[in-house]
């Protein structure tokens, strides 16, 4: 017997962060070929620097991985506790807009705390949606 589980918010949120790191992963490897084809060192993917957008890149790429198994956990719970309504609803929609938001602002090298700003909201979304999925 086939188990069919319509596309909730918390999945189409999942989607799209799955989507979005994917992207990330072209653009990243698009500009190491670049970095390498325009005589670039491999050891510069790793050098610290807030200038370079290679390196801006690996760290939002670095954040959304370690970010996924976080999110996808929460979608886990909500799905199979059957947890569901307006209020996960727009928690999802604001933690998925401000993960977006999240690596915008660290692809522009704009001003971190922007940064800290969006990642205190996104983590308030998933300790949240951690409640409703638990409680």
């Amino acid at each position: 017997m086939q188990m069919s589980i319509d596309m909730s918010f918390p999945l189409w949120g999942l989607a799209i962060f799955i989507l979005w790191t994917i992207a990330v992963v072209f653009i990243l490897l698009t500009v190491r070929i670049r970095h390498l084809s325009a005589g670039g060192s491999v050891k510069d993917f790793g050098t610290q620097n807030d200038e370079s957008l290679l390196w801006r890149l690996f760290r939002v790429h670095s954040n959304l991985i370690e970010n996924l198994p976080l999110y996808l956990g929460v979608v886990l719970l909500l799905t199979v506790r059957g947890v569901s309504g307006t209020m996960v609803d727009l928690l999802i929609i604001v933690y998925i807009v401000f993960r977006l938001v999240h690596s915008v602002i660290h692809l522009a090298g704009v001003d971190p705390k922007f940064r800290l700003l969006s990642l205190v909201i996104q983590l308030g979304c998933l300790v949240t949606l951690t409640a409703l999925a638990l409680f």
